[in-house]
């Protein structure tokens, strides 16, 4: 259990909107009370109490979707695991999933259970993500080729979901592959938020996905076609669609800000800002692995060995904050739901992750004015 603390004189910025002079006090895992002014005295004695010194004060990040940082990758084992959530921690990730690239489905199942052991240890690490390997070829991005497959194996399928042992969170799809749409029903009713991603659908595709509860567009614009004048696509149909939310990778070069810029627009309380971050995100240009593949990053840009494909971002969250507010034009409150509430409700946690206010998990980001994560706050326990 947490020791009590209070945190005050800070500016408030959550999905509710902005509040100066903002206090909250801490009990244990939990938010215990928040207000603006001097109330925050009334909690003061036997607590650590932080002066956020007029700074921003945000929820904790969720991060949906990322493959590491720190220099290591979620396939590399216990302390990669550990080491590249550390990373993320540091720049107010204080929630994650852990995203894995496609491989053989032995590989993927040993895997899902390590990151089960780890999240059974540790509710910071919120479960897994499968990015492969039910994927179409074409729009294969930075996974092996040799490792995708049709969801059209139910045996694979089950496998995939008893390795996890519940916590498997998130699953990407292409719906136009064999078994597809039969797949969905499966992994929906087992309680996974199956994205469409990867893919050559139609409109009408991605329609018949998410009528069977698909529920989200993997890194909308990217690995799949865009919006065409005839042929509107898959981000189309995740745009017309309440039911759905979009990931975005908002680096500044996965998507263009003026094109996010109209994402948010078009699909108010639906996007996830996510880092689909690889190993070097938080580490130094060089020479990496993505899975099974070779990575060359230069000035911060990850592409394969061969300069082909774009091989996933090395963003952290609080820069996609910044390139929300500073070059994307999104109102900041509006930004930072992207990256706390918005995610909470994917993953069913609307009630307790995402708000700062009384009840929720004193998940906490103080960030400085350029957007920069300087403390860090997780179920009450500071992390930076």
């Amino acid at each position: 259990m947490s020791a009590a603390r209070v945190i005050h004189s800070a500016r408030k910025l959550d999905a509710d909107g902005q509040i100066d002079d903002f206090w909250l006090a801490t009990d244990g895992e939990r938010i215990a009370a928040t207000g603006d002014g001097t109330g925050w005295r009334a909690f003061a004695e036997g607590a650590e109490v932080t002066d956020a010194g007029g700074h921003w004060l945000t929820p904790g990040f969720i991060d949906l979707h990322g493959h590491g940082g720190g220099g290591f990758a979620y396939e590399g084992g216990r302390e990669a695991i550990l080491g590249a959530i550390a990373t993320h921690r540091g720049h107010g990730t204080t929630r994650s999933v852990l995203s894995l690239v496609a491989n053989p489905i032995p590989e993927l199942c040993t895997n899902l259970g390590l990151i089960a052991d780890l999240a059974d240890a540790d509710p910071l690490i919120l479960g897994s993500h499968l990015e492969g390997p039910f994927l179409n070829e074409k729009r294969k991005g930075a996974h092996n080729p040799e490792f995708l497959r049709a969801p059209n194996d139910p045996e694979a399928i089950e496998q995939l979901i008893g390795a996890s042992r519940g916590t498997l969170r998130q699953i990407t799809i292409a719906p136009e592959l064999d078994g597809a749409l039969e797949a969905i029903d499966v992994l929906v009713e087992a309680g996974v938020h199956v994205a469409v991603g990867h893919t050559e659908a139609t409109m009408e595709q991605a329609q018949a996905a998410f009528d069977r509860g698909a529920r989200l567009l993997t890194h909308a614009f990217n690995a799949m076609p865009g919006i065409g004048h005839r042929a509107p696509g898959p981000v189309i149909a995740a745009l017309d669609d309440d039911r759905v939310t979009l990931e975005l990778i908002l680096d500044g070069f996965h998507v263009h800000p003026d094109v996010a810029h109209l994402a948010f627009g078009e699909a108010r309380h639906r996007v996830a800002l996510i880092t689909d971050a690889m190993a070097a995100a938080g580490s130094a240009d060089g020479a990496y692995r993505l899975g099974s593949l070779d990575v060359v990053v230069t000035d911060g840009q990850a592409w394969l060995a061969d300069g082909s494909t774009i091989a996933g971002s090395t963003l952290t969250q609080d820069t996609a904050l910044g390139i929300a507010v500073e070059r994307t034009r999104v109102e900041p409150a509006a930004a930072v739901e992207a990256l706390t509430l918005t995610p909470a409700r994917v993953l069913n946690r609307e009630h307790e992750l995402g708000r700062l206010a009384a009840g929720y998990l004193a998940d906490a980001v103080l960030l400085d004015h350029e957007w920069r994560a300087s403390s860090v706050w997780a179920a009450g326990s500071q992390l930076i």
